[in-house]
């Protein structure tokens, strides 16, 4: 069997683990993961989805603050003699005594068809800029940011109205069969890796404050692709008459008028200009509020423009 240690965080990982844990060819032999962080309202100290499942299994987990600080963990990751790393969503920078350890290789799935969207965000970015498609690949980790040599790639469509949450389940339901794939074709020397193409590379560059606030002279198309691409990761949003105003679910429609204006409302929500087309406005989170449909917010409103 391939002796494997598993390196992850968050719930986008966890199907590969399971998946791999549970396969005949694959031996996991260890789990890494990021250190137990505070979570929700109460901040409780909440341990990662990896190593809840680590635990359950009786597998050796280790938690480093950063793993290429930490001689004492790379040292004890020696002692079990792997195989191969792999690596999904684990979010820290390995070196290279790190990368030296296994047998054969370090192996990264990463989420997008790479060089495109090499990077923190490809999932989002991919949707908020309208693509039609995306894709996981697995490489050969190397210092670079995902430049490493393609083993395989997976193309995904992304349809109209899919948002990064059903991308996400998407990919991690996807990724399990490629993983194992990838990992028994080089033992096996029936996957080669091939370098990755220079053209078209682009970075999936970590969100900042300011992209996530809608901007209403901005296309509907535009906006409805950020509301998709960053639903509820951390939400696109608007300020109105001095609450914020997260939007949840959107639709491009006809029509014109000044930029942030409520055109009208009806049963399937709330019309509003953009500076080119309107967006039906379908379901929001009002500041303090639990989620509603757009036009029972509407009612509650003062004012009727968003500008």
């Amino acid at each position: 069997m391939i002796k494997v240690v598993f390196f992850g965080t968050p719930k986008i990982a966890l199907k590969s683990l399971e998946y791999l844990y549970n396969s005949e060819k694959i031996e996991i032999v260890g789990v890494v993961t990021q250190p137990d962080k505070p979570a929700g309202r109460g901040h409780k100290l909440t341990m990662p989805p990896l190593k809840i499942f680590a635990l359950e299994h009786n597998l050796p987990v280790f938690q480093p603050k950063s793993i290429r600080k930490e001689p004492e963990i790379q040292e004890e990751l020696k002692k079990l003699n792997p195989d191969f790393f792999v690596t999904f969503a684990f979010g820290q920078i390995l070196s290279q005594e790190v990368l030296d350890i296994p047998k054969y290789e370090t192996i990264n799935l990463h989420a997008s068809l790479l060089p495109k969207y090499r990077g923190a965000n490809p999932i989002q970015r991919a949707i908020i800029n309208g693509d039609k498609e995306t894709g996981i690949c697995t490489m050969i980790t190397e210092l670079g940011l995902d430049c490493g040599d393609i083993c395989i790639k997976k193309v995904i469509p992304i349809s109209q109205t899919m948002n990064c949450e059903e991308l996400f389940e998407e990919i991690s339901e996807c990724s399990p069969m490629l993983l194992e794939k990838t990992l028994t074709g080089l033992v096996a020397k029936t996957i080669t890796p091939t370098p990755q193409c220079e053209n078209g590379v682009c970075m999936a560059n970590k969100l900042t404050k300011e992209e996530t606030v809608i901007d209403w002279t901005k296309s509907a198309e535009e906006i409805h692709n950020l509301v998709r691409g960053i639903y509820k990761f951390p939400s696109a949003h608007f300020i109105h008459d001095g609450k914020l105003i997260k939007v949840l679910q959107t639709s491009p429609i006809e029509g014109s008028g000044k930029c942030g204006e409520i055109l009208g409302v009806g049963k399937d929500g709330v019309k509003v200009a953009c500076g080119k087309g309107c967006l039906l406005l379908i379901k929001v989170k009002p500041e303090g509020k639990s989620e509603m449909n757009a036009r029972d917010w509407y009612n509650g409103l003062k004012s009727r423009c968003l500008c």
